[in-house]
């Protein structure tokens, strides 16, 4: 890890931790973007470098992580292994859960909110959820104090004539209106969350369905623009600076209140960028849905006033699976090891403190035992593709971060201690309860 920080930063680090505040946790999860199409992001593409400006000031103001992953490369994977700090394969959950499905994140799982609600947090969840349809799997049900969002992964911008009822924004099991641009109705509905807040701290999820498709940017925003020429690349954009627009809301709304320094802002990204749709993610290879970098690495800014000193840079490897040790900590707490989480802690280091966390395993795998998989240990990379005639390849990422040289005939021990290590964590999880494109197996069956 490298940080840059001021002794001016390491005083208010100080001041800060001794107060010993539960602070307030704001999470914006954009949805299918870029790795390049953030200005923060030192490899932003020129067309995008303007557009993002109130994302960009999370990171100018506070921590900018440079190897930050999803635990999955598509949406309601990526979402479980964030929701409940552990690998989403121990309970069947490798591929996107299908409209429609019966069944959802297992109910003998916790969620993270739950952790979170004993120790006095409120929490909310505005936008996408994609982790169950039926009542027993209902934001409500699992943690949410407060849900206002749609059920499914996905749903138009604009207003549906006759929306399903997985498609409906609802509010707490109840649907609202079709009225308005759906960013717009998230970033509005996350201000009342937090206008409306109690004394005791909050902890909101953000779930943003921009910049996933359809292409539906708003025509106020054409003007912003109008310099991109492809017109799908146009669209993409449109729905970026919408979401851009929001977060700033948002930014805003916690300074209206007098919250902004006893908050804890973080934004990423639920996977890799969708190139399909606009999104470009140079320099990594692969993109959603595929477990290159470009499908799993991701974009992660975290800003807290006084703690993630003010343009610093993170460069140890963290994981969307760490979100949820790491607001246990914030806290004052512990983690519970009955929890049983897969995750660590990242607070030492992204407040400057001790950068000498222990080296990991980190690990991926979609559409089981027979589909693709990968682990990074280091600055090592094994992908293992498992298809006919596809054996497994190695890279250096610290030297290759586009994965374009493959190392594994110069390193044939490295390769195979790696390929058992993988093994060994694949021989503890569970088989996908449901298929990528059909309702698959039933829940329980393994």
């Amino acid at each position: 890890m490298r940080s840059f920080f001021s002794l001016a930063s390491l005083v208010l680090l100080t001041a800060a931790a001794s107060a010993g505040e539960k602070p307030n946790v704001v999470v914006l999860y954009a949805d299918d973007a870029g790795y390049a199409d953030f200005g923060f992001q030192p490899n932003c593409t020129e067309e995008m470098r303007n557009l993002t400006p109130r994302i960009d000031s999370i990171a100018r103001d506070g921590a900018r992580f440079t190897n930050a992953y999803m635990s999955g490369c598509v949406c309601s994977p990526s979402r479980a292994g964030l929701m409940t700090g552990r690998y989403q394969q121990r309970f069947g959950f490798d591929d996107n859960l299908p409209p429609g499905r019966q069944d959802g994140l297992e109910l003998t799982e916790t969620f993270g909110v739950k952790r979170l609600q004993s120790l006095g947090y409120r929490t909310g969840l505005i936008g996408k959820w994609h982790l169950g349809y039926p009542s027993a799997y209902h934001p409500n049900k699992r943690g949410f104090d407060h849900f206002y969002g749609l059920l499914q992964g996905s749903r138009p911008y604009y207003p549906i004539e006759k929306p399903s009822e997985h498609r409906v924004i609802q509010k707490n099991g109840e649907p609202t209106p079709e009225s308005g641009y759906v960013t717009d109705r998230l970033g509005a509905a996350a201000c009342r969350f937090i206008e409306e807040r109690d004394e005791e701290p909050f902890y909101l999820f953000v779930s943003f369905t921009a910049p996933h498709g359809p292409l539906q940017p708003k025509e106020a925003d054409a003007a912003r623009i109008a310099h991109i020429k492809n017109d799908r690349r146009r669209k993409y954009a449109g729905l970026v600076v919408s979401l851009d627009d929001n977060v700033g809301r948002i930014l805003d709304c916690l300074e209206e209140q007098g919250l902004t320094d006893d908050t804890l802002v973080l934004f990423t990204n639920d996977n890799g960028g969708q190139t399909q749709t606009g999104a470009v993610n140079t320099p990594l290879r692969g993109r959603k849905g595929q477990l290159h970098e470009g499908g799993i690495r991701v974009p992660w800014a975290v800003r807290w006033p006084g703690r993630a000193p003010a343009g610093s840079v993170v460069e140890e490897p963290v994981i969307a699976l760490d979100l949820l040790p790491t607001v246990v900590e914030a806290a004052g707490a512990a983690v519970d090891p009955a929890w049983k989480l897969d995750g660590r802690s990242f607070l030492s280091t992204m407040t400057g403190g001790d950068d000498s966390a222990p080296l990991r395993p980190l690990y991926w795998r979609h559409h089981g035992g027979n589909g693709p998989r990968a682990m990074r240990l280091g600055q090592w990379k094994l992908y293992d593709e498992r298809s006919p005639g596809a054996a497994a390849a190695l890279y250096d990422l610290d030297a290759d971060i586009s994965e374009s040289s493959d190392l594994a005939a110069g390193h044939p021990d490295r390769v195979a201690s790696m390929i058992a290590a993988l093994d060994e964590w694949e021989s503890e999880m569970e088989e996908p309860r449901w298929g990528p494109n059909e309702p698959g197996r039933r829940n329980g069956a393994r």
